[in-house]
């Protein structure tokens, strides 16, 4: 198993995994869109001995109140079912942190279970003033801070890329 940051040469087994993963397309359109649209910000595959995608952690711009602090969001996570809860859906996001943190990126957001991304660090957003566009998601919208002031006086919305409006 090698994590690596994903090349041009993954797309389609990215897309496939996607598809698998989450049985419908919206997710693998998704990063499809961010791709052609240069907001991938990073992307980083799991690939099996045979070099096959089997888990993918992609991360984007977001705005901060209307401004470009040097945020991304974490969205889709993707572990092939057949190596679910073996741990490698958490080596996917360290890995994603860590390069984040290397190239300067000041924080990160996600939408999912607080349990699951508490493990990591992610904190409720609310608890920040920072909210997202979507409804009834006050638990489920959390950031991590890779930068030590990067939530000092910041609240707000965060403003997902365009390709996001589709959910």
């Amino acid at each position: 198993m090698l994590i690596r940051v994903e090349i041009p040469v993954d797309a389609a087994g990215i897309d496939a995994l996607l598809r698998r993963a989450f049985g419908r397309d919206d997710e693998a359109d998704l990063v499809q869109q961010l791709r052609e649209d240069g907001l991938l910000t990073l992307g980083v595959v799991a690939t099996d001995d045979e070099g096959g995608v089997v888990g993918y952690a992609a991360f984007s711009p977001v705005d901060v109140a209307g401004e470009d602090r040097q945020w991304v969001a974490l969205a889709p996570l993707a572990v092939d079912e057949s190596l679910r809860r073996q741990g490698l859906a958490e080596k996917l996001v360290y890995e994603g942190l860590d390069s984040l943190n290397e190239f300067s990126y000041a924080a990160v957001v996600v939408l999912g279970d607080p349990v699951y991304y508490g493990r990591f660090g992610f904190k409720p957003a609310a608890a920040y003033g920072l909210h997202c566009r979507w409804p009834d998601t006050e638990s489920a919208f959390q950031v991590y801070s890779l930068a030590e002031d990067a939530l000092n006086g910041v609240s707000g919305e965060v403003a997902f890329s365009a390709p996001f409006n589709c959910f």
